[in-house]
């Protein structure tokens, strides 16, 4: 939403469709996952007193809006998409099937999720963790509107410290928000590591499949401490 309280910056999506061609064009696959807090909070007025489960299904059709928005964009920008949905929408979208979507990925076209697992209580942290674990993903890339992981909220302790590289544990531990606890167990079940890190930054999408250390790492290597950067 960029600088709006709230829906779509054409400037911002149009610049994450720029960071994403480049990273297609580089051989990789990617899959996205994306939420829906930008248009969901425009009608938070509307759904006070509202049950959790009803609220929950807003805010997945609130994901397809922007799951749409960046598929135009992206298909704008020459790059090939395809849209699955958790929820049945034959019109706009196909239905979530994991091998297709694992062959989407081998043509070299973006696969997007959108309405997260498609269940109430379940944030979009947990489908993006349950997606990355069903299409055999090798890294979950959480883009953020800050650096990485610190040791505080930098927005609002000065002197919080970034982490280079951290393990799980010590995340839980530390009570570091990084994603929900039932998307961080997914994830440490199966040791999938999570890089978190700045999406504004232009650049940053690419630099990290090319390999440079950008944000933090998360890891579950008992062999790795964890660094400050």
């Amino acid at each position: 939403m960029g600088t709006k309280q709230f829906g779509i910056d054409e400037t911002i999506l149009d610049g994450y469709a720029a960071e994403i061609s480049r990273v297609v064009d580089a051989g990789i696959e990617l899959a996205i996952v994306i939420g829906g807090g930008n248009i969901f909070r425009g009608v938070n007025n509307a759904t006070k007193g509202m049950t959790r489960s009803h609220a929950d299904y807003m805010g997945m059709l609130a994901t397809m809006i922007n799951a749409m928005a960046l598929q135009d964009a992206l298909e704008q920008a020459n790059v090939q998409t395809r849209l699955q949905s958790s929820l049945n929408m034959d019109e706009i979208a196909e239905p979530f099937i994991r091998r297709r979507a694992i062959r989407h990925l081998e043509k070299g076209r973006v696969v997007i999720f959108g309405a997260g697992t498609g269940n109430p209580y379940f944030t979009t942290d947990t489908a993006a963790a349950l997606r990355a674990l069903e299409i055999d993903a090798n890294v979950i890339l959480k883009g953020t509107r800050v650096n990485g992981i610190y040791s505080a909220d930098p927005e609002k302790d000065a002197s919080a410290k970034l982490f280079r590289d951290i393990h799980g544990e010590t995340v839980i531990s530390d009570n570091l928000k990084v994603m929900d606890m039932t998307a961080f167990t997914l994830c440490k079940e199966s040791k999938m590591p999570i890089i978190v890190f700045n999406m504004d930054t232009g650049g940053n999408l690419e630099r990290i499949v090319r390999g440079e250390a950008v944000g933090t790492l998360v890891h579950w290597r008992s062999d790795r401490t964890t660094q400050l950067a």
